[in-house]
């Protein structure tokens, strides 16, 4: 097949497309490679791709998602089979404070990819929401049926807004969208915004980790690889109509429309603290800790249910937290040549 991976360049993007090279599909990757965190990063995820033994049948475009004639352009050139969709403006602290930049890639993006898979006939739609959607819920562990109504920050909002918007497509349309609400990705070639990334640069610079909430978080940190394995599990499990649904006791999840959302994760909420000395541990440091209140657009804990992909599909994740973190430091060290 040909397959369309937007952010390419990203963590799970990139990981995405050596995945679906080395099935022996054909890849068109596309990425803004937008300055949010590294650029030298971002070149460095594609180098490798490109550096595969099935690099041959991998094509590369910079071209934002928010630019409609571009999208346009690029659906009209290829023939796609299967869209996976994972460029966004991710973090949710920096929506905060860059509001515009999530309207802009979440929103206009999201409506140009959806167009894009509409015209062309796109076999299956595969698109990247978040655990974030859950927002003030409190209620463990995340089911999909939740109502997910109160979102705490704009990236949640602008996530729920896409579950909405591929919804409306596929009932319009009969265009198939499966979206994932990842929770927590963490491993090598991850993100610098992210807290491990940030916990590991400060502890081995000897500087202080900044901890909020004090440390009382619960996060279900899910590790690369099988996030990767879910996002094709899904891939080929295309969606479809839920013959039980009903209208007068809607499920969020499904729909009689060729629509599903899907928690992916790792369904095993780490304390903060923990995890903090799981990462002391791979790095043979103990960390400085600085610890803080709340910051605005955070919830207490994440923590997946992961039943309804895992019948869908057999996604099974299998990484444990600390044979997780031990790879991620092992990979931040011989790529900063520490």
């Amino acid at each position: 097949m040909k397959i369309l991976v937007t952010g390419a360049a990203g963590f799970i993007g990139a990981e995405v497309c050596n995945t679906v090279l080395s099935h022996g599909h054909r890849v068109v990757g596309i990425d803004n490679i937008n300055d949010y965190y590294d650029i030298n990063l971002k070149e460095a995820r594609l180098q490798r791709i490109e550096n595969s033994i099935n690099s041959d049948n991998f094509t590369f475009q910079k071209i934002g998602i928010e630019d409609r004639v571009s999208v346009e352009t690029l659906f009209n050139q290829h023939k796609f089979d299967k869209v996976i969709h994972l460029a966004a403006q991710a973090g949710v602290r920096y929506s905060i404070e860059n509001p515009h930049a999530y309207v802009d890639s979440n929103l206009v993006g999201f409506v140009n990819i959806l167009e894009g898979c509409r015209h062309h006939n796109v076999q299956h739609l595969v698109y990247a929401s978040s655990s974030s959607v859950y927002g003030a819920n409190e209620t463990m562990p995340f089911v999909e049926s939740d109502n997910v109504d109160h979102p705490v920050s704009l990236y949640a909002a602008s996530k729920k807004a896409n579950e909405l918007m591929a919804h409306t497509y596929s009932h319009l349309y009969n265009l198939p969208t499966t979206g994932l609400r990842f929770f927590t990705v963490y491993g090598p070639w991850g993100r610098p915004d992210m807290a491990l990334f940030k916990f590991t640069k400060a502890i081995l610079e000897g500087d202080e980790i900044q901890v909020y909430n004090y440390g009382d978080h619960y996060r279900d940190f899910t590790y690369i690889d099988d996030i990767v394995d879910g996002i094709l599990k899904a891939l080929d499990n295309t969606a479809s109509a839920d013959t039980d649904w009903n209208g007068k006791s809607p499920n969020p999840a499904t729909s009689k429309a060729l629509y599903r959302v899907y928690n992916i994760g790792a369904h095993d909420p780490v304390h903060l603290l923990s995890f903090i000395e799981t990462l002391e541990e791979a790095l043979g440091v103990k960390a400085k800790k600085n610890l803080l209140p709340m910051q605005a657009g955070d919830v207490i804990a994440t923590y997946a249910n992961v039943d309804a992909l895992g019948e869908a599909t057999g996604y099974r994740p299998k990484t444990s937290i600390k044979e997780g973190v031990g790879k991620f430091v092992e990979w931040y060290k011989a790529y900063y040549n520490v």
